[in-house]
């Protein structure tokens, strides 16, 4: 299915499970890329889609992005406009019988910038959120609400970064990382050596490992 782009509505490119349906993954793409982008990149980097015998894959397209930079101030105009059109996705998939704590949200860059805006400003009750190559603004938005949580338990944060990253500096994720353990998130922080603003085979695949630990299938539970 081509994606696109319309108003009030996100067009997504999905991967379905192998076997029977019961549990979600919601996977972002980075600014100037589109959902179907985003599936044929990670096929190049395996070898094949990214599939799993339970969990449907959504690549939503999204629109224009902006300015990339720790300093520069968050556009959350654009991130909350955004962030309507990802909650029904995520009502979508609850209407067809999926809990949110079976439903996972992450992305690549800018696209892990809104999954994490998503799970800890609106949605704190999905099972987990993965940002591979992304980062926080140094006064994001996701910090102050972070800063009036109450106690409840927060989604897990998966996070990847090449060392060798010049758009998003590998210390930028590092920060973020600290940061939001330090406002309560369980994370988790893996880097790749010598890999630029990309996607690689080794931290795709430890992205699926991860992804089976907090979706089991039912043999798994």
């Amino acid at each position: 299915m081509a994606a696109a782009w319309g108003p009030g509505v996100l067009q997504s490119c999905v991967v379905a499970p192998a076997g029977r349906h019961s549990a979600s993954l919601i996977f972002l793409h980075g600014s100037g890329d589109s959902g179907q982008g985003l599936r044929k990149w990670i096929k190049e980097v395996l070898n094949q889609d990214l599939t799993f015998q339970h969990i449907k894959i959504i690549y939503p397209t999204a629109p224009p992005r902006f300015k990339i930079s720790q300093d520069c101030p968050e556009h959350l105009e654009s991130i909350d406009e955004m962030s309507p059109l990802l909650t029904a996705l995520i009502d979508q998939e609850c209407r067809q019988g999926i809990s949110k704590s079976r439903i996972l949200v992450g992305g690549f860059s800018m696209g892990g910038c809104m999954a994490m805006h998503l799970a800890y400003r609106i949605h704190q009750d999905i099972a987990g959120v993965f940002a591979l190559s992304s980062f926080l603004n140094k006064t994001s938005a996701v910090y102050m609400a972070l800063q009036r949580n109450d106690g409840a338990v927060l989604p897990e944060l998966f996070q990847c970064h090449g060392t060798a990253d010049q758009l998003v500096l590998h210390s930028w994720g590092e920060e973020t990382n600290l940061m939001l353990k330090h406002l309560g998130v369980c994370t988790q922080f893996h880097s790749f050596s010598n890999v630029y603003h990309e996607l690689c085979k080794r931290e795709l695949e430890k992205l699926k490992s991860w992804v089976l630990t907090k979706l089991p299938g039912e043999m798994e539970k």
